[in-house]
């Protein structure tokens, strides 16, 4: 799926991570994924994204849309044309926009879900949460400006942290047709975030004991990103074959 590219801001952006037991995540994930590992954890988690002047760089005012996203990530690595590729898998896309979730998958990468969000912040307190309109997802975080990461997270440092999530800009989502992912790369022009220390944490994906047995997922640490320029540039999909069962 091919797009012009798109710019505008990030006001505010919250990853925030898990480290999962690789062999649970590995069986989470569609070929041809696999999990990126960090000292031996695999990472998942989600992200809860405000986007404002939203555009195609082409048009010639300022303005633009304005949204409230999430998204449901894995670190992973992937093999193709005999090279092996690093970036994000997204099993699923939530937004308030009715536009994107009319776009999603049709005009813009990615399947996206209309969802409901309530979300009360200040300078250095956050409570996002977001609720699907279809009752299959739910997510909230609340957390406050801190700065460091918790003792036990996985990264030695913010820097380590923040220079393995932004070496995730490569996307691929979850699309209506089975084997195919929808490719888009963000790119940032000031990629700066800080440590945001979490006070409760809620996912209807991450939380369920079935998909992620007691032990095999801990919440590790969670990022925070505001103010920042950014732009969408779509990328050649993947298709994997379907291996049926007989």
């Amino acid at each position: 799926m091919r797009i012009p590219v798109i710019e505008g801001i990030i006001d505010r952006r919250i990853l925030a991570n898990y480290r999962i037991d690789p062999d649970v995540m590995a069986r989470v994930l569609p070929a041809p994924f696999r999990p990126k590992l960090i000292h031996g954890s695999a990472i998942g988690g989600v992200c809860l994204i405000r986007l404002k002047n939203v555009r195609p760089r082409f048009l010639p005012f300022s303005g633009g849309t304005r949204s409230e996203n999430a998204a449901h990530r894995f670190a992973v690595e992937w093999d193709s044309d005999g090279q092996t590729h690093e970036g994000v898998y997204v099993n699923r896309r939530d937004t308030d926009s009715c536009l994107n979730a009319l776009a999603g998958g049709r005009i813009f990468p990615g399947t996206h879900h209309h969802a409901a969000f309530t979300v009360e912040e200040s300078e250095d307190h956050f409570s996002v949460e977001m609720q699907s309109k279809d009752g299959e997802a739910h997510m909230k975080v609340v957390g406050s400006i801190t700065d460091h990461l918790p003792e036990t997270s996985v990264f030695p440092s913010l820097a380590a942290a923040s220079d393995f999530f932004e070496q995730g800009s490569l996307g691929y989502s979850a699309s209506d047709a089975e084997g195919h992912y929808d490719g888009l790369e963000l790119r940032c022009q000031d990629w700066a975030a800080e440590p945001l220390l979490i006070e409760s944490i809620s996912s209807s994906f991450f939380d369920e004991p079935d998909r992620f047995p007691s032990g095999s997922v801990e919440f590790d640490c969670a990022l925070l990103m505001r103010g920042i320029q950014h732009e969408w540039h779509s990328r050649q999909d993947l298709c994997c074959p379907v291996t049926v069962e007989t």
